[in-house]
């Protein structure tokens, strides 16, 4: 038996039922102790500030509760992992859009109706994700530079070249670090970042209103184009195919890759059949192994590769499996990213 100490789980939630059900769920299982739990942020913070979680589980449907208020709270007092729970409504994406960039490290979905049966249907999935937030170590991201995002170098050439970014857990604000350092006129860019069904449109949004490059979900035929980024719809494939030169988002269904659809490397690989080295792959914070082996093929063919560092991921996982197999160029810090991008256009993809 394992003597490693039991991960310590406090619970905000609104919902009584889904405090006892959960209460119930994690009793049998002998890594996680339920330390407490609370209806509400402000109930919540005198006892995490006396005894803080391992993993905090929040409930972010809360009627009247500022979750991102208290996210920021967290991450400046006491940083604690936060799993973010929520409906899969369209009408909630802009709440968990807003709460992951406040700090929530992962999203899990929980219905409107039916509470005791979602809970326990999804035991596994929600055991799985208490467990991996354990092992973070929550960071605020490096801010953007935002001298790329305000002047375009003008001397970029008119051939499409793509830049393909995956990421995971902490992604969502990376990505949006790095887009906000772009000039409007960069290089096409394609992104797979782990987000359930119905969050990336949304989350596109958000994006396309704070970066000077246009950004939206990928549909089934879109050109990759200078100064848009395409983000991979959740619950689809994101793959890239080459036609007169020219790279195209093919958009499919299909069973999960390494635990996610859409996967890092469902991309990467489809870029290793179709691309020469007029390619940019990066890899940035996220949990796992997604994208590391579709790195590795890139970086043989003579695609150029990054990887975030470790200090400036929220969790360094799949940056870390690329480098292990020997398939990353070169690593940066997030702030470095949007350097990076610009100075592989400005030289035509050659190092």
């Amino acid at each position: 038996m394992s003597t490693r100490a039991a991960i310590r789980l406090f619970v905000v939630d609104h919902s009584a039922i889904v405090r006892q059900s959960l209460q119930q769920l994690l009793r049998d299982d002998p890594e996680i102790v339920l330390m407490g739990s609370a209806p509400t942020p402000q109930l919540a913070v005198p006892v995490l500030r006396r005894t803080p979680p391992d993993v905090l589980l929040l409930d972010i449907d809360i009627p009247g509760g500022d979750v991102p208020a208290f996210l920021r709270l967290l991450r400046d007092e006491m940083p604690i992992p936060t799993v973010l729970c929520t409906s899969l409504g369209e009408e909630r994406s802009p709440a968990a859009l807003e709460a992951l960039a406040a700090g929530g490290v992962a999203l899990v979905a929980r219905p409107c109706q039916g509470v005791r049966q979602f809970i326990e249907a999804s035991r596994q999935e929600l055991v799985q994700t208490v467990k991996r937030a354990a092992r973070l170590r929550p960071r605020h991201a490096d801010p953007p530079s935002g001298a790329l995002a305000t002047t375009a170098s003008g001397r970029f050439p008119g051939q499409d070249r793509p830049v393909l970014i995956g990421a995971s857990t902490g992604g969502t604000q990376a990505i949006e670090a790095v887009l906000r350092a772009l000039p409007g006129d960069s290089p096409g860019i394609v992104i797979v970042q782990h987000m359930p069904e119905k969050f990336t449109a949304m989350y596109a949004q958000r994006l396309d209103a704070a970066c000077a490059v246009r950004v939206r979900e990928a549909r089934d035929g879109d050109r990759v184009e200078r100064g848009l980024a395409l983000i991979a719809p959740g619950g689809r494939h994101l793959q890239l195919r080459r036609a007169g030169g020219q790279y195209f988002a093919v958009v499919r269904d299909g069973p999960p890759v390494n635990r996610h659809k859409p996967s890092v490397d469902v991309l990467f690989q489809s870029m290793a059949e179709c691309a020469g080295q007029d390619a940019l792959a990066i890899l940035l914070t996220g949990m796992g192994d997604d994208g590391a082996r579709g790195m590795k093929q890139l970086h043989d063919r003579g695609v150029r590769t990054l990887a975030q560092d470790e200090k400036t991921c929220a969790v360094f996982g799949m940056p870390m499996e690329a480098i292990r197999l020997n398939g990353v160029n070169e690593v940066l810090p997030l702030s470095q990213v949007a350097g990076a991008i610009t100075l592989f256009d400005r030289r035509g993809g050659s190092e």
